[in-house]
């Protein structure tokens, strides 16, 4: 039997973000069902309609959605794209306080419906929604995660791909941390093929330096503000980073991937949920405990854990 018969994906939330990843788990083949939610019955309805009449090219057995949530009932995955949208100038932690509140009502609500599924969260700010989302349903740490810093490392190896003249798929490199202003590049680790990304070379000349490397790592930061500011959302490539972490899932691949879990002793981070390399397959996100870290990095890390820990304090988490 295939590895992805009958399994389903339920998708909350049908707004831009919602329906691109509905798209992008459809046109990979990522699951057989998938299955969207909104309360919004108008705009739910019309957006299975689109999907199902494209679905005879792709890979879905079946695409459907309500503004019922008996809709999810049974899934395998479960994704929340639902909450308030960021704006332009907009921080994704100035979100924070309006989307707990919204999951603190829609949790318990999907844990009836969906109660052995792998929760994956996409809305922001994605790391204080997972560290809120796993107190309230009391799920084990790595059954709840976050797209965390997925699309900011595919983001990461894009430019370093740009630049270096070669495949992405040759870039070896990590955005970690906060989904946000304080994450940052393992460039310790960060190579080319087998070559340190520090020595590679163009035409001769070695091309990384570090006032280039700090550029590229503004750029990433600076990513999602830079397309909300043109389009007003960001929404296809983070569709198709929560699709690629469905089938790690799904496929139970246990591939590494940056997701956002809550930390429990790494590095001396506990109980806030930020990016590491982590382990994902079928039991959900389980964190690399031998990553290697540089001990500024190790720093910057912490830096990190410490300011959402600040915000997840004044959101009484």
């Amino acid at each position: 039997m295939n590895a992805l018969e009958n399994k389903t994906v339920a998708i909350i939330g049908a707004g831009s973000v919602g329906a691109s990843t509905a798209y992008a788990v459809m046109i990979r083949g990522s699951a057989r069902n998938v299955r969207l939610y909104d309360i919004d019955a108008a705009r739910v309805e019309a957006e299975v309609l689109d999907l199902a009449h494209g679905s005879q090219f792709t890979g879905a057995g079946e695409v459907s959605g309500s503004d019922d949530l008996r809709e999810i009932e049974g899934a395998d995955v479960v994704v929340i794209t639902a909450g308030a949208k960021q704006h332009p100038g907009q921080t994704r932690l100035d979100l924070a306080a309006t989307n707990v509140r919204i999951l603190r009502s829609l949790m318990p609500q999907l844990l009836k419906r969906a109660p052995n599924a792998i929760y994956l969260l996409v809305t922001n700010p994605c790391d204080v929604l997972t560290t809120a989302a796993q107190q309230i349903s009391g799920l084990p740490a790595q059954r709840v995660f976050s797209t965390g810093t997925v699309l900011d490392t595919a983001r990461l190896r894009w430019l370093l791909a740009q630049q270096a003249h070669v495949s992405r798929q040759s870039v070896h490199a990590q955005i970690i941390g906060e989904h946000g202003d304080t994450e940052f590049p393992l460039w310790s680790s960060a190579s080319i093929g087998a070559t340190p990304l520090v020595d590679w070379e163009v035409e001769g000349k070695r091309i990384f330096t570090p006032d280039r490397l700090n550029s590229i790592a503004d750029q990433v930061r600076n990513a999602a503000y830079h397309v909300i500011k043109g389009k007003g959302a960001t929404n296809y490539a983070i569709g198709l980073s929560a699709a690629r972490i469905i089938e790690a899932i799904l496929h139970n691949e246990q591939a590494v991937l940056p997701v956002s879990t809550v930390l429990r002793g790494f590095r001396g981070i506990d109980g806030v949920a930020l990016s590491v390399p982590s382990v994902v397959s079928h039991r959900g996100a389980e964190p690399v405990l031998t990553t290697s870290l540089s001990e500024a990095e190790t720093e910057l890390l912490q830096r990190s854990a410490s300011g959402l820990h600040e915000v997840q304090e004044s959101l009484g988490l």
